[in-house]
């Protein structure tokens, strides 16, 4: 990793810890989603950063992978898991946090087992400890404090316009030996009182280009050549398109979507349907020492 990778990784970092701050301020119980994700990328663009991807704002049992459209009445409420991404020529800082915005706080402690399995991993960094170990200190925590680790969701490397690049960084024990390379990386840990899995539910919103293809229809092809030209292969919003192109958005990409041209991404439902709490950091990795830079 050069110099001016990391400078670009660092400034994302430091943009995305100011609207993680700005987020827990703004977001009050009964707000409509769409107003609060509109508030949150406004910020982002107004210091400077670019969206990585949508803000996801994952309801309950929504692990995660919800964003409103320009027509939905969703409100905040429950548990809400806020999902954040900024780059900078493409350089990503990712980061989550949760809120109890339940009348009587009964997801605090479930909050709590999230953030305390992310700060034990990430202490464990300058140890040089390989993917199950990192894993098996997430499970461990979360256990300890009476909840369940999701097993099928994790943290991830982060690369050049790649969100999810390669390594899978594991939320239990998977008994693999690999240790980190230079690089970056987001660690993830979702704790609930379910299971401890998820599966795969309702379109989220959030689309990735995932082949570039000529189309024939030209209004399809426009929307296709914005895509490439504004997000290349990050994760981008219907309510942007409907936003830039008014509400025939949807139509052309759903033909986008039946060309096999672009994905939408599935919600992430907890399978028995309990709620779910996120958190996460992002850091890089150098051959001396570990940075994280979604913290002030």
């Amino acid at each position: 990793m050069n110099e001016q990778e990391i400078k670009n990784y660092k400034k994302a970092g430091e943009i995305l810890a100011k609207v993680r701050e700005y987020s827990k301020k703004i977001i009050q119980p009964g707000e409509l989603l769409l107003n609060i994700a509109k508030k949150i990328e406004n910020k982002i663009l107004e210091l400077g950063g670019e969206i990585a991807f949508p803000v996801n704002l994952s309801i309950d049992e929504v692990a995660a992978h919800y964003h409103p459209t320009l027509e939905d009445k969703t409100i905040a409420q429950g548990l809400l898991k806020v999902d954040l991404g900024v780059h900078i020529n493409g350089y990503i800082a990712d980061s989550a946090f949760s809120l109890d915005l339940s009348k009587d706080k009964k997801y605090t402690k479930l909050i709590q087992a999230s953030e305390k399995a992310l700060d034990h991993a990430l202490n464990i960094l300058n140890k040089n400890p390989t993917l199950d170990k990192i894993g098996s200190i997430i499970e461990e925590t979360i256990k300890k404090s009476g909840f369940s680790s999701i097993t099928n969701l994790s943290g991830h490397g982060l690369s050049k316009y790649d969100l999810h690049s390669g390594t899978v960084i594991p939320n239990y024990s998977n008994k693999n030996s690999k240790k980190l390379l230079e690089g970056a990386y987001a660690i993830e840990p979702f704790s609930t009182t379910g299971k401890g899995e998820v599966y795969e539910g309702n379109p989220s919103n959030i689309y990735v280009l995932i082949e570039k293809k000529n189309i024939r229809n030209p209004n399809s092809k426009k929307i296709l050549n914005y895509i490439i030209e504004k997000h290349k292969t990050l994760p981008f919003s219907l309510r942007e398109l409907q936003e830039k192109f008014g509400k025939i958005a949807k139509l052309y990409l759903k033909d986008l979507e039946k060309n096999k041209i672009i994905y939408n991404f599935p919600q992430l439902i907890e399978k028995s349907h309990k709620p779910v709490a996120q958190s996460e950091h992002t850091f890089i990795k150098l051959s001396d020492k570990e940075i994280i830079i979604t913290t002030k």
